[in-house]
Formats: structure tokens, sequence, C-alpha cells
């Protein structure tokens, strides 16, 4: 019995271990419609609406954005103020630099290092750390950031916030332009 036991344990770290590893490759979006380049999108005002849920699928938070997007050149700034549900605000500007036709070199104010993101078809896909603090307690994740133009001109944005590379929470974001 505590062999059973200890052999399905195995075979399901094993399991969780691989599911961290995988990733679907970007390219697989290249030529799908509309094409999403997030200078274009993001330019002007955008707003968007959002929640984080936690491991369980259960909604932790609630939050608005206003985001004001300004390119230079080849470089975009976004300026994004949360609000979320219980009145707390946060603030974050990323600088994101074109370094290529679909790659970005992406900066912010509260994310470790620069962020190297990429842009094929309707979607846009950046991973990141970030530190988060929890119950008093600093840790940081790794995002593992999605966006998805649609077709009505929504952008769909999933991220899951990971540890050791095990899901714990995700967020999902819908932003719409100039409204």
């Amino acid at each position: 019995m505590y062999r059973n036991w200890l052999s399905r344990l195995v075979l399901l770290g094993a399991a969780l271990l691989l599911a961290g590893c995988a990733s679907v490759d970007i390219e697989r979006y290249a030529g799908t419609q509309p094409r999403l380049d997030i200078a274009e999108y993001f330019e002007g005002r955008t707003r968007a609406w959002g929640m984080v849920q936690d491991y369980s699928g259960e909604v932790q938070r609630r939050f608005t954005v206003e985001i004001e997007g300004r390119v230079e050149g080849e470089t975009l700034t976004l300026d994004e103020r949360f609000v979320y549900d219980d009145g707390e605000t946060d603030r974050r500007v990323w600088t994101f630099e074109r370094d290529g036709e679909d790659r970005w070199i992406g900066r912010a104010n509260d994310v470790e290092g620069p962020v190297e993101a990429r842009q094929a078809g309707h979607v846009f896909h950046m991973t990141y750390r970030l530190p988060v603090t929890v119950s008093g307690r600093e840790i940081t994740f790794t995002l593992d950031d999605w966006m998805y133009l649609q077709p009505d001109g929504r952008l769909i944005n999933r991220t899951a916030m990971k540890k050791f590379g095990v899901t714990l929470a995700e967020i999902t974001i819908v932003f719409t332009r100039g409204e």
C-alpha cells in the first residue's frame, strides 16, 4: 500500500514538473488575423478590467486599469494606473523598445530585469519576474503573459503566476481602446 502511494506521488510530481516546462510556441500564431502590433494598439488611451484568481479558481481581486500609451520612434511607453476593488491603487510604467519587426525589449519600474517579448499574428507574449507582497512577505513570481487580439478590437490577456514552475494564480484582463 505504501509503495503504491509513493509511486503515484512520484508520477504526479513528474507530471507537474513536465507541465510547468511546457509552453506554446508563439510562431504557431504567425499569419493569424487581425494582426497585433502593441505600439499601434496601445498608443493613446486604453481601459481594462481584470481579476486575479487563486490556484482553485476563486477570485481574489478585481481591478480596472487606465493606460496612457505614447510612441516615440521605436519606443512604446505605457503608463498603467490600477484601481482595485478594495480601493488600493498602483502604478506601473512599461517602456518597450522595438528589437526587430516582431520583438520587443521591455522594462517596468517593479519588474526584475529586461523582458524579452514577441508578437506573431494576433498574439503577444512575454515572460517576466515580478516581486509581489503576499501576507506581508515579498515573493517573486514568474509571469507567463499572453495577449490575444479579437476581431472586434478587444484584447484578452491571460497570465499565469508561477512559483517553482507551478501556477499559483491566474490573471485575466480585457482591454478596450479609446473609451
